[in-house]
């Protein structure tokens, strides 16, 4: 008795394995180093001092590949700790539906939550301000972005788990944050969201007995030049693809403003959403 009276509380949970489900950004595009890419998942799990990361994220994944494909694999890896970071290619295709996310978004935190891993996910920063877009396709995407951060911000409140919110986050919009795409972030960008995901993971009861640093070791240097490169080799071959989906998007949200109606899906505020059928009740 006298044992259970002076031990005090349980510390902080340890991290054995940290589980990374998402798109490009969680694969760690932006970050280059020697036979692939870094990101901020090794530097995070280094922080959290985690044995083990299960990194199942994938280029281009939307939120469907994420519940379908990355989930199961990250529940094998018993996470301690997880990070989801996905949605920013749903807000670029014309299928986009706030409902349908809103239910796979629910389904992957749940799964992870009831599985016993602490979960971090994110709310969107406006991208149209680091990309530049033409106005009616920036206005198009921050719509998306919007409808996005709602139903992230209705998951993360359901489950209690922690965001970090790429808005807010210092920096979030220098160009030093950013690779030469302006679509990924750069080392510095990475490290930003390391330290970020750190923070938050503590706040939740983990242990974090390491620290990103902020201090960039490697990286590749870009140019003038490569800045043109990129801009004529994919920058220009990926606005037309997806900006396609974004222009028609405008188009029928500008007609459905001219004609006093709502035409572009499910335009939904967060008490829409707090329920995987988009009711209240």
């Amino acid at each position: 008795m006298q044992d259970a009276i002076t031990a005090g509380p349980p510390g902080p949970r340890r991290t054995r394995t940290l589980a990374v489900l998402g798109d490009s950004v969680a694969v760690g595009m932006g970050d280059p180093v020697v036979g692939g890419w870094r990101g901020f998942a090794p530097l995070l799990a280094e922080a959290l001092g985690a044995a083990e990361v299960a990194n199942v994220a994938s280029s281009g994944a939307r939120v469907a590949a994420v519940r379908d494909a990355q989930l199961p694999a990250a529940l094998r890896a018993a996470p301690d700790a997880a990070v989801v970071m996905v949605g920013m290619n749903d807000t670029m295709r014309s299928d986009f539906d706030a409902r349908r996310l809103r239910r796979q978004l629910n389904d992957v935190v749940r799964a992870l939550t009831a599985a016993g891993a602490t979960v971090v996910t994110i709310r969107y920063h406006d991208h149209g301000r680091v990309f530049r877009l033409p106005g009616p396709l920036r206005r198009a995407l921050a719509r998306r972005i919007g409808e996005l951060n709602r139903i992230l911000d209705a998951v993360a409140e359901t489950h209690a788990v922690a965001v970090v919110d790429l808005d807010l986050l210092p920096g979030a919009y220098s160009p030093a944050t950013w690779s030469v795409d302006r679509l990924h972030p750069s080392e510095l960008g990475h490290r930003m969201l390391a330290a970020a995901f750190a923070d938050r993971f503590a706040a939740a009861g983990l242990a974090v007995p390491g620290e990103v640093s902020l201090e960039c070791s490697g990286g590749a240097r870009v140019s003038g030049f490569d800045h043109l490169r990129w801009l004529l080799a994919k920058g220009l071959p990926w606005l037309l693809g997806r900006g396609h989906d974004l222009l028609w998007f405008s188009l029928r949200t500008l007609l459905d403003a001219v004609l006093g109606k709502r035409r572009t899906g499910p335009h939904l505020s967060i008490e829409d959403i707090r329920s995987p059928e988009g009711k209240t009740g």
